[in-house]
């Protein structure tokens, strides 16, 4: 079976802890904190890349690369 290359546009919570470096257990509450981009679907709670990108962007104040 091949591999599809659908562009992904969400993350799970374990992939935001790899993305950003910390905990599993980090990234479910900072996916529970106030003004942090989630989208629910049904049971599941998922981070738009998108939304993520211009969140840390107004965190840092700088430009996050894709």
């Amino acid at each position: 079976m091949e591999k599809s290359t659908v562009n992904r546009q969400t993350y799970s919570a374990p992939e935001l802890a790899t993305v950003l470096g910390i905990s599993r257990s980090g990234a479910y509450n900072l996916m529970q904190a106030k003004g942090f981009p989630t989208l629910r679907i049904g049971g599941r709670v998922l981070v738009p890349i998108a939304a993520l990108n211009r969140w840390l962007e107004a965190q840092t104040g700088t430009e996050v690369a894709n």
